[in-house]
């Protein structure tokens, strides 16, 4: 067989010009007719290169074969699989214009091997070292984690470093798998099949880019749209499109805000108020609030003094509670304001978080943004009805409920505590502490000295059960009396002498002799009996000033009958009496 004809047997399909390729079998290979065809069949197939792209037509589909004519002079065969869409189902069929790979034009068994998929991927190739040159993006779906980044999927696997994953070091990779983005090429090898790509680098130009166009529009006033970005304990960032304002807690709300995630959380689109911005340093304060108003400005129409309200208890302290009225408007009831009788310590015990309460207005502060309010005001005060109750005067008896340095507080009945002053326990005791006397728990009789409802306040005495025993004493002797008594205690300057029913005066020791003492103590003993002559009186102060120096002085100028006229069983009996005369008359 003649060269022309192995060709042309070859390419049996072909129609080469004017002459058909079968009846070219009968051409001799000198021929002017056979040179013409060589030539057009030369033609057809110049420029055809192995591991080059080249476009075909689809001729047949057959089986998991699909037949593709390039031109050349025998078809090649292309597996099905590699013409599947991702959904799975076949993206060809007879008569479409295909680009194949041309891997050999003839293979050791003479076939033409073409490859849809390599031709994919040199596509792929060729766009990613052009956005390579060009400082285009790319678009990839993140496969996996792999040491050092992630594996990406643009067409063909490329690799993200985690330092290029966000603008920020990401910790934690695993949220990234599986999403999609755009991305820099940053280097590309194709002989060792090598892609490494940049999230963050598409990221800082996107946010440069963004930044200027947003400055450039930014000023004081102007309501604009942000993404939160991060929140902190005193605010939240907004992203007002690669410039980040600040929002700050007190601007967020009229009202009470403990912390920022109460208002907003990260990823939330908010519109806000620019507040400040500082060309120089570009920093933005935002504000939320500024974009309604200020209900403090009309509070005294909408809440006046004595008004009945409803709210809400947002906050509580030792002192008082705070209950929010309407958003951005609350009031303190403080402690002293919650009960007419209770002695509330801590508003704690008192109220919860979240309890509605009903209260009364008492004061309104618009300066100082402030309400204050009544609970107790509610309802009546019974100490109103405690007052006409319990007059002054009258015997009460109640329970000792607690005891300080002071005094004793007695309830006579539920929530109403009367007072009785360490004082008013006795006439002539002294007594440092009522525990000395009372404790708690204990049943006390007294008498109601005063009443004072507006203060809820009263005053009991137990001493006040008996007479006066100072005022009879004094309302029945005089200076110049002479009295009986016994020493009670001896001290550097005198001795206290026991005068009867709890009374004490004091013999100075200048009086205590004519003679000269140089150690009362040695000369003087308590339980002594000593007659005395009143040389001093003073009722405010409650002193009694003795002599015996005095009484030895009369008797020895001669004056025993004023001294027997004052004896002291005479004067004795005199104060006895008048005791008891005092006693009948109460």
């Amino acid at each position: 067989m003649s060269k022309l004809e192995e060709i042309i047997r070859g390419n049996a399909s072909k129609r080469m010009g004017s002459i058909n390729v079968l009846d070219a079998t009968q051409l001799d290979d000198s021929s002017p007719e056979a040179t013409e065809f060589l030539e057009a069949l030369q033609g057809e197939t110049r420029g055809m290169k192995e591991d080059s792209v080249v476009r075909g037509h689809v001729v047949e589909i057959r089986g998991k074969d699909v037949i593709i004519d390039i031109g050349y002079k025998g078809s090649g065969t292309v597996n099905i699989d590699e013409f599947n869409n991702p959904d799975g189902t076949v993206g060809v069929a007879v008569g479409d214009v295909v680009e194949v790979l041309l891997e050999y034009l003839e293979d050791s068994n003479g076939n033409v091997r073409l490859s849809r998929e390599r031709a994919e991927k040199m596509k792929i190739w060729d766009e990613v070292e052009k956005a390579f040159r060009s400082n285009m993006t790319v678009h990839g779906v993140v496969l996996e984690k792999v040491k050092g980044g992630l594996a990406v999927d643009i067409g063909i696997r490329a690799f993200l470093p985690g330092s290029q994953v966000d603008t920020k070091p990401a910790r934690n990779l695993d949220p990234f798998i599986g999403k999609s983005f755009d991305m820099k090429v940053i280097k590309v090898n194709r002989r060792r099949g090598n892609i490494v790509l940049s999230r963050k680098l598409f990221l800082e130009t996107i946010s440069a880019s963004m930044k200027e166009e947003t400055l450039s529009g930014l000023e004081e006033g102007k309501l604009v749209e942000g993404t939160v970005k991060n929140i902190t304990e005193y605010g939240a960032f907004v992203d007002l499109g690669g410039v980040d304002g600040l929002l700050h807690i007190t601007d967020m709300s009229w009202g009470r805000l403990n912390h920022p995630s109460e208002m907003f959380q990260v990823g939330d689109k908010v519109e806000v108020a620019i507040l400040k911005y500082d060309k120089d340093t570009e920093r933005v304060s935002l504000g939320y609030k500024q974009k309604f108003p200020d209900p403090w400005l009309t509070v005294e129409e909408r809440f006046p003094v004595q008004a009945n309200v409803k709210g809400k208890v947002v906050s509580i302290t030792d002192y008082g509670a705070f209950v929010e009225l309407e958003p951005g408007v609350e009031g303190l009831v403080h402690v002293s304001e919650m009960s007419w009788t209770k002695k509330v310590k801590s508003a704690k015990g008192m109220v919860n978080l979240g309890d509605q309460v009903e209260a009364i207005i008492l004061q309104v502060d618009t300066e100082n943004r402030r309400i204050s309010l009544g609970m107790k005001q509610i309802t009546p005060n019974p100490w109103m009805a405690i007052a006409e109750k319990y007059q002054p005067g009258m015997i009460v008896t109640g329970i000792v409920r607690n005891i300080t340095e002071f005094g004793a507080f007695v309830e006579l009945e539920d929530g109403i505590d009367g007072l009785i002053h360490v004082s008013d326990f006795s006439w002539t005791k002294k007594i440092k502490h009522p525990n000395e006397l009372v404790k708690k728990g204990d049943e006390v009789t007294a008498k109601v000295l005063n009443l004072d409802p507006l203060a809820q306040r009263m005053s009991l005495s137990v001493k006040h059960m008996e007479p006066n025993v100072w005022e009879l004493f004094f309302e029945s002797h005089n200076v110049g009396d002479t009295l009986e008594g016994k020493i009670a205690r001896l001290t550097d300057f005198g001795a206290f002498v026991d005068l009867g029913e709890g009374i004490e005066g004091l013999v100075h020791v200048s009086e205590l002799s004519r003679k000269r003492v140089e150690d009362i103590q040695k000369e003087y003993h308590a339980g002594q009996d000593l007659v005395m002559k009143i040389v001093k009186l003073d009722p405010t102060e409650r002193r009694i000033g003795l002599s015996v120096k005095q009484l030895e002085v009369d008797a020895e100028r001669g004056d025993m009958d004023a001294a027997k006229a004052n004896a002291p069983s005479f004067k004795k009996a005199t104060l006895a009496d008048a005791f008891n005369k005092a006693e009948r008359e109460d």
